[in-house]
Order: C-alpha cells, then structure tokens, then sequence
C-alpha cells in the first residue's frame, strides 16, 4: 500500500530515485513506526511522516519521524554517534525514559577549531519578549588563549566574535544567527554544536558531548517547536553550575549587563 511519505529532495539523492520511489509505494518503508523526533507511535499509512537519513562515515541509516515533527532531510554524523543512535533504535523502550532537570552541566570537549577547550554546556529554557526558548549555554572550564599561544590573556569572547557570535547586552531580544553554525540533536539527544567548514564543505563539531546528553522533555518539545536553539557563551566563572532555570537566567543577565556574554541563534541540525 502506498504510504504518505515525504521524500525530500536531498534524501532521494542520497538513496537514489529507486530506493525513494519503492518507500513511496510502500515496499521497505514501515507502516508503525517511532518518530525518531517525539518517539510517540506513528502511522505513515494515515499521517504524513517525514524520511530522516542519517549518514555517518560509512554507515546510513534511515528513519522516520512525523511530518509535523520535523521535515524530510539529511543529518550528517559521525559514525560513532549513528552507532549509538542504531543501539539507541535497537534498545529504546516503551516509552520515552524521564529526563533529568532542564539545567543540567555536561562536561564536554572542543575540537581545535577555532580552538581547543574543556567546556560545560548547560540547557535551559529561557524567556525571551513573552516567549520560551530552548537555550544552550557554554563557558570553558580554564581560560582561553588564542591557538598557537601561551595567553594569558582570555580571549574566548573575541574568537567566538570572529566567529559571528553577537555582544549580548540584554537578554530582551533573540541574538542574530550566525550563518553555517547548528546544533545537532539525534534521537532526542543533543550531540554537538556543528560549526561551518572554510569553502563551504560540510560541517564540523566545534563542541561534541563525551556521550549524547539528555535534556529534559520541555527543552527537546521547545526545540521540536521552533526548530532552532539560543546559544549563549561566557568566559570561565562567570556562568557557572546552577540548578534551577530562574538562577540560570539570573547569572546571564549578570553576564550580559558586565559586558561578558555572546550569542547567537542556532537552527537544528537533527531531531
């Protein structure tokens, strides 16, 4: 039976137009299945329901999500995260598993461009003109010193401005988006802030988690709605660790009225 299925145009290249038209007809495509977004119960024999192609080193995997969750594309990984997102298919249960608290750390690691780093990365929702918006906030565990340099001097707020990330004054307004930067989000798990690659080839992670961090199922439903993330950095001590959303928001309107905050807006790389 032929399945309600969008098939965009960057995932039929990347199967080919005969894999495509056979899921269209119903061969190999499922008729129940899990959105790889919500991972609520799906019908593409009665709902429009997106193909997600995810693509590794060697490895793709198809998925799929519904429409209304997130469109047909193509989400490039590397191979160790698909591996885990296929066990995380394998192994998922019944229903999606409790989410610890919104503003949760998760020590990770930068990779050297534009520098190299130990740094924490928190999510919160934060309320911008009336609105609530998922945000990711990032501040290294030591100061920055420009690649190539002994420092002292922190310069972790000046390379993230060469970057396109934005002086935030005030947290009344969404910061601008700076073009080629994403946030990668696989399976309901953030995996890593993706930076633009120099020529225009595919994306790298700027930070990549030690192992997919869970966020909280407010944060992955805000994200899934405005399909794009708030990402605020500072420099070393001025954040911190804060266990609740109202003392996060509090820090960054320090951060911000010190002159010691920069951010941008982020679309979604994944699901």
């Amino acid at each position: 039976m032929p399945r309600m299925l969008d098939v965009s145009d960057e995932v039929r290249a990347e199967i080919g137009d005969e894999e495509a038209d056979r899921l269209l007809g119903g061969d190999n495509a499922p008729g129940t299945y899990d959105c790889t977004s919500c991972r609520t119960p799906g019908d593409s024999e009665r709902e429009r329901t997106s193909t997600v192609l995810f693509v590794g080193e060697e490895t793709a995997v198809l998925a799929f999500a519904h429409a209304a969750c997130i469109p047909s594309q193509v989400v490039p990984v590397s191979e160790e995260q698909l591996q885990g997102a296929v066990r995380s298919i394998q192994n998922a249960p019944a229903a999606p598993p409790s989410a610890p608290a919104a503003a949760s750390p998760a020590g990770a690691h930068g990779v050297d461009v534009p520098l190299q780093a130990e740094l924490g990365v928190t999510s919160g929702l934060i309320l911008v003109d009336g609105d609530v918006h998922p945000a990711l906030v990032v501040e290294p565990l030591t100061a920055i010193a420009r690649p190539g340099t002994d420092g002292p001097v922190d310069v972790f707020l000046d390379l993230l401005r060469e970057q396109g990330f934005a002086p935030v004054g005030s947290l009344d307004e969404l910061p601008p988006s700076s073009p080629g930067w994403s946030v990668l989000v696989v399976m309901g798990k953030l995996h890593a802030i993706l930076q633009p690659a120099p020529g225009g080839g595919s994306p790298s992670a700027w930070w990549q988690a030690h192992q997919a961090m869970q966020v909280a199922d407010d944060w992955r439903a805000a994200v899934n709605k405005t399909q794009r993330v708030l990402v605020f950095a500072a420099p070393v001590g001025t954040i911190g660790t804060q266990s609740r959303e109202d003392l996060l928001r509090e820090a960054l309107d320090r951060a911000a009225a010190g002159g010691r905050l920069v951010g941008t807006t982020m679309p979604l790389a994944g699901t």
